[in-house]
């Protein structure tokens, strides 16, 4: 389904606009006027991150007139492999401040605003307020259920996108939309294809599960794609659709996403009228890992003492890592023997615990070794303890010899 073009062309193009954009301006589609509705945009980037990167580049270098760029965080070096708008150089710095640098150095042209802060409830409505268009380049479920509520209370469509290992996903959601008649094209949100968030601990970040560089560039560019498509009013935007990408099996596929009539959000009964506390809708941990959790968390300074003792004979204890075989060859506590969390969730774990010895357990943060201590603590061992802030708080806080990722 076609829709009309989001913004009204600007009166004119410059020399230098000319010029710079004249691969745009003789594809018909495209041409002067969708430049021109180009130079009009306002297109707000949520992140400067793994898709945010790929995403301001080439919103910048289409002739985006106003990029708005979300981001709070600082340059790592473990973001280099994947997020190409920062350099070796921009490490430790802010990212919204490399991002917007990297973004003038591509089009001068354009102006940026830059937001150096966290989305919250308390500034997601004011920051969004006035774009035309929000790219989505968040990482986590409760910003992503914020950003989709947001976008509906203030009607401006957004482009989504979610990566993971090999895997990416990308769409439009834009419940308002009329089509060219003016009539309404029941759109989906993001809660209409997603109405629930999955359980906490069952879908890793990608800092805990990875994620293939390139496939960032991959799902980033396609987010593009749909934003030019959507400020120039060419070809059919991907409203209504989910399009799926296997980086291994190098396919493509599109999915159908009909307006859910339940919906909480935008459907005929609505529930959700107004922001709502979204890290408690989504969770970081389960319930159960929260109270198994309360009382048995120790610290990394705590577990270096009850190592020396182990060590002096004077303390027994089994410290199990319940990360994933190829993050154990990254780096590790001394002495602790590997058990992924999912041997914990199948059981098969528990036979290989001893029931002479207390357990300690540890995770990269904490989070998967609280739901494996829940798992542990159901299964009678009453005096098992996790590691809070696991083997990230080990590297920096005990050992900074050891790589981090």
């Amino acid at each position: 389904m076609s829709f009309p073009a989001l913004v009204e062309p600007a009166d004119e193009l410059t020399v230098d606009e000319v010029r710079r954009y004249s691969r745009h301006l003789i594809i018909p589609d495209v041409g002067m006027t969708g430049q021109k509705r180009l130079k009009n945009a306002r297109v707000l980037v949520i992140g400067a991150g793994g898709l945010g990167s790929p995403a301001l580049l080439y919103l910048a270098a289409a002739g985006v007139g106003t990029l708005g760029i979300v981001e709070f965080d600082e340059v790592d070096e473990s973001n280099l492999q994947r997020q190409i708008i920062h350099g070796q150089s921009d490490v430790g710095r802010p990212k919204a401040v490399s991002a917007k640098e990297s973004v003038q150095e591509i089009n001068p042209l354009i102006e940026v605003v830059v937001y150096e802060e966290r989305l919250d409830n308390d500034n997601v409505l004011g920051i969004f307020e006035g774009w035309d268009l929000i790219v989505d380049g968040t990482d986590n479920f409760a910003t992503r259920y914020m950003v989709n509520d947001a976008a509906y209370f203030l009607k401006i469509p957004y482009v989504w996108g979610s990566i993971y290992r090999f895997d990416g996903q990308a769409s439009v959601f834009w419940p308002h939309a009329v089509d060219e008649n003016g009539e309404s094209a029941e759109a989906p949100c993001y809660r209409c294809l997603y109405p629930e968030p999955p359980p906490p601990g069952m879908v890793p970040s990608c800092a805990e599960g990875g994620v293939l560089g390139v496939l960032c560039a991959s799902i980033g560019s396609i987010q593009v794609n749909e934003a030019i498509k959507m400020l120039t009013g060419a070809g059919e935007p991907l409203v209504g659709k989910l399009m799926i990408y296997d980086a291994l099996e190098m396919e493509y596929r599109k999915l159908k996403v009909r307006k859910d009539p339940k919906c909480a959000l935008c459907g005929d009964n609505a529930t959700v009228t107004e922001l709502i506390d979204y890290e408690a809708f989504c969770g970081a941990v389960s319930d159960e890992a929260a109270d198994a959790a309360a009382g048995s968390t120790i610290s990394v300074v705590q577990l270096e003492h009850m190592l020396k003792e182990r060590e002096e004979g004077t303390r027994d204890f089994l410290l199990v890592d319940v990360r994933e075989p190829n993050e154990y060859e990254i780096n590790k506590i001394p002495g602790s023997v590997l058990i992924p969390k999912g041997e914990f969730l199948n059981g098969n774990a528990l036979g290989q615990l001893p029931a002479d010895k207390p357990i300690v357990l540890h995770c990269k943060s904490g989070v998967r070794s609280a739901e494996a201590l829940a798992v542990v603590k159901g299964a009678g061992y009453g005096d098992a303890v996790h590691v809070g802030g696991g083997v990230v708080a080990w590297v920096n806080q005990i050992d900074p010899s050891q790589p981090s990722y």
